[in-house]
């Protein structure tokens, strides 16, 4: 990497992993369930860290970091798994991407969060909260559609505000944030 790309490049990453640490974050303040900046940091991370191991590393340490403060729960490898797959789609978003391709890759993350999250939880459930069969799984993916709601809006608000921000900041000074 020549000088240039690096004064570029770091204050780009710089950007990303404080806006990405300031989510995370944002979890510690009072929210509707399962409105949180999960789904929309590892999207983010991946679409603008150029470095795919800070990519990955940023969103799931920052998210280490709020849950050292909420507390740490058995469903967390499933969780920061789904982080580590929303990184992965943010490496197919890319470095500049717009408002409807943000849209339609964030909705993607949500649902696949929606789908496995609440798979994982009717599993751990051993048959404490949902039978073991078809009924019992189509019981925990009901009574989890509310909160389905919550992580869509949530997705929507902290996508806009990480995506718009970079963007305008981009827009403003696009000498120091270069993609």
């Amino acid at each position: 990497m020549s000088n240039d790309a690096a004064a570029r490049w770091y204050p780009r990453a710089t950007l990303v992993a404080a806006l990405i640490v300031l989510a995370a974050l944002s979890r510690l303040l009072p929210h509707p369930p399962n409105f949180t900046p999960v789904e929309a940091i590892g999207l983010f991370a991946g679409a603008y860290l150029a470095n795919r191991q800070l990519a990955f590393a940023v969103p799931l340490l920052a998210m280490a970091l709020a849950d050292s403060v909420l507390g740490f729960h058995s469903g967390m490898p499933v969780i920061y798994g789904l982080i580590a797959f929303n990184v992965w789609l943010g490496f197919r978003l890319g470095p500049d991407p717009g408002a409807g391709r943000v849209a339609g890759y964030g909705l993607a993350a949500a649902t696949v969060f929606f789908i496995v999250s609440n798979f994982a939880v009717w599993v751990a459930s051993d048959g404490h909260y949902y039978t073991q069969d078809l009924a019992g799984l189509v019981t925990c993916y009901t009574m989890a559609l509310p909160f389905f709601a919550y992580t869509l809006l949530g997705m929507a608000v902290y996508a806009t505000v990480l995506f718009g921000g970079m963007a305008l900041v981009r827009r403003y000074q696009p000498g120091q944030v270069a993609a």
